[in-house]
């Protein structure tokens, strides 16, 4: 396994959740995060607990994905904070009322907004560094939305079909480029996101099984793109 220690990665969506428990695994890995979310207080939070477990820097900065402005200023912010960029988790994301005959147009919008737009700002943001260093990795979370839709998933499953497909394509355009991509599709995860959502008989993942994936991808030897990881609870 390839070392992390002294890599720049940016986590949007890290105020809870996904984002915060990747963004502690990457810290305890040596990495120096920027914590972003819309939050100031929780990311704070988040910030606090890292540094008083792991010797690493870390930083936060309020940031709203929805605008494009936003996720270069917080390339930007990175840059000057830590000298580079090596990793991007785009890791921000809403499930709201998601059927087409609930007709709640502005719960598609922000999803619409916050999955796919947010996502696409990253990679936008971060992309020129990479491709100019000839290295970074993005790693997109998705879901097991994006394959399984159910009466009520549809828009939400429509988004991280999307993020499915975006990640796809973005790793056959960085073909011979140095760039890496990943897409990691939980099943359910015990976060705020999920709420009391019901999954059977099945105990739901904990958002640490997800950030072991995403170290599992982030620390192949550079020739090696782990493209798609799905995980599932048992």
């Amino acid at each position: 396994m390839v070392e992390l220690q002294d890599k720049v990665a940016i986590v949007t969506g890290a105020s809870s959740g996904i984002g915060a428990s990747i963004a502690h695994a990457l810290s305890n890995q040596g990495v120096k995060v920027v914590l972003s979310g819309r939050n100031e207080s929780r990311l704070n939070a988040v910030a606090k607990r890292i540094q008083e477990e792991v010797q690493t820097e870390v930083d936060t900065l309020t940031v709203d994905v929805t605008q494009k402005s936003e996720l270069e200023r917080l390339v930007l912010h990175a840059q000057e904070k830590f000298g580079r960029v090596d990793i991007l988790v785009n890791s921000a994301g809403k499930m709201l009322s998601s059927a087409i005959t609930d007709d709640d147009v502005d719960a598609w919008d922000t999803m619409l907004d916050v999955n796919v737009k947010g996502t696409l700002y990253g990679i936008h943001a971060v992309l020129p560094i990479f491709l100019n260093q000839s290295s970074g990795h993005i790693i997109n979370i998705s879901s097991i939305s994006g394959f399984e839709v159910t009466k009520k998933s549809t828009l939400y499953s429509a988004t991280k079909a999307a993020i499915h497909s975006i990640t796809q394509g973005l790793e056959k355009e960085l073909a011979k480029t140095g760039v890496r991509a990943t897409s990691i599709s939980p099943g359910m995860v015990d976060t705020p996101l999920s709420g009391d959502t019901d999954w059977g008989e099945r105990k739901k993942l904990d958002p640490n099984d997800i950030a072991e994936a995403a170290l599992y991808a982030l620390q192949q030897p550079s020739h090696v793109n782990v493209n798609e990881i799905t995980v599932r609870p048992v």
